[in-house]
């Protein structure tokens, strides 16, 4: 019965890590594609005005400002993991691509030796003219 006992406890231990830590490493995974969404849209509001008035088209500013606004936001989702991956402006200007890393750790799996890991999302935006 001991064993018995020592073996089930162990299986438990396993399921409640595959419970808590997938659920965080989820959680971690729609916080990153969350963030680099709301990141690529306020990236996308950096629209050239000056080419808009002249040829009624929208592009985006170079991408040092357009990224530094996306940057502005991912840095505002506060620290606890969240970072940068990526930046890219691209499709003539139109479309800027954000990627954020959140980071997660595991707790129950942790003892068995998965610390966890880090979770990407990558969205992209663009302006839209009406």
């Amino acid at each position: 019965m001991s064993v018995f006992t020592v073996l089930f406890s162990v299986v438990v231990f396993m399921l409640a890590g595959l419970l808590v830590d997938g659920g965080a490493a989820i959680n971690a995974r729609l916080r990153a594609a969350d963030i680099a969404e709301q990141a690529a849209r306020a990236g996308a509001d950096k629209i050239d005005v000056d080419h808009l008035r002249a040829t009624g088209e929208t592009r985006l500013l170079d991408q040092g400002q357009v990224c530094a606004r996306a940057e502005e936001l991912i840095t505002a989702q506060g620290g606890d993991g969240v970072g940068s991956a990526s930046c890219e402006v691209g499709g003539d200007q139109a479309v800027v691509t954000v990627g954020v890393n959140v980071a997660w750790r595991a707790f129950f799996l942790g003892a068995l030796g998965f610390q966890g890991g880090d979770m990407r999302g990558e969205a992209s935006a663009g302006p839209e003219a009406r």
